[in-house]
């Protein structure tokens, strides 16, 4: 069934099935009420069916997961640890016009400084490109989206005082 299918046809949301948790292998979870660690799910399109999810971790991990559907999100593969770190913060990404992908994150296992953007041609190999933030203070809970022009609209929430907007041109994605 595609993607498509799912989104257009008769169900249109109405019926639910659980599926997961989705899980990664080795990484006992801290309490009975959690799974092992991995929350705040971001899923873009790779291609047709497969969908790539990627997750926030917890400290014991201390890296970001991915896991991927090749049903259009109906069973998922374990996930697995990138080479991303991340310090059980929020994150969010993208799959540009282009087919690359784009990932707003903090950059670090402790704390939530510094704030910023790495790029990746697969999805799965990822090279940090700009810090947004470097000052300390906490910089969290990204979200973006890629407009029509290419660029990208980023909001985080700054030192928990405010929510910062930042417009990041297609052009200075390496």
């Amino acid at each position: 069934m595609a993607l498509r299918d799912l989104l257009e046809g008769p169900i249109h949301g109405i019926t639910w099935t659980r599926h997961g948790p989705i899980v990664v292998p080795g990484v006992a979870a801290t309490a009975p009420s959690q799974s092992n660690g991995i929350i705040q799910p971001v899923i873009v399109p790779v291609k047709e069916e497969h969908l790539r999810l990627y997750a926030r971790s917890t400290n014991s991990i201390g890296r970001i997961c991915a896991a991927d559907s090749y049903d259009a999100g109906v069973t998922w593969t374990p996930a697995r640890p990138l080479d991303l770190p991340n310090p059980n913060a929020g994150i969010d990404a993208v799959r540009l016009k282009d087919g690359r992908y784009v990932m707003v994150y903090n950059h670090t296992t402790q704390g939530r400084t510094p704030l910023n953007l790495a790029v990746s041609r697969d999805g799965e190999r990822w090279t940090m490109f700009h810090a947004l933030e470097t000052d300390p203070g906490e910089y969290s809970y990204p979200a973006m989206v890629q407009s029509s022009d290419g660029s990208l609209h980023i909001t985080y929430t700054w030192r928990r005082q405010k929510i910062k907007y930042v417009n990041w041109p297609l052009e200075k994605i390496p």
